[in-house]
């Protein structure tokens, strides 16, 4: 089965093309390709709760620090840590990916 990108999962339509994406603008989090294959997802379709901007809950989320408590309570987040497990990729860095093993 394919794994999902957060678009995907919370059929929010702000991907590129999206039913949403002309009236609320495509998600930086399908736009941001510099974070492409990690977690298996598209741009940072499998890392978005490591992406500001992205529009949750009917708002605009700040940067992680601000929206890491959200963001690690939602299905999205939790879809991907348990499908990558070891692989899971919890942060990027500009020169890395930062693992979160337990």
């Amino acid at each position: 089965m394919k794994k999902q990108n957060c678009w995907e999962i919370k059929k929010c339509g702000r991907d590129p093309g999206g039913s949403r994406s002309e009236e609320f603008g495509v998600c930086p989090a399908a736009s941001d390709t510099s974070s492409d294959s990690i977690n298996s997802g598209r741009n940072a379709g499998r890392l978005c709760w490591a992406v500001a901007g992205t529009f949750c809950g009917g708002k605009v989320q700040g940067v992680f620090a601000q929206k890491q408590v959200s963001c690690m309570a939602c299905e999205v987040f939790k879809e991907v840590k348990s499908e990558e497990g070891n692989n899971f990729t919890l942060l990027k860095s500009v020169n890395t990916c930062l693992s979160f093993k337990e």
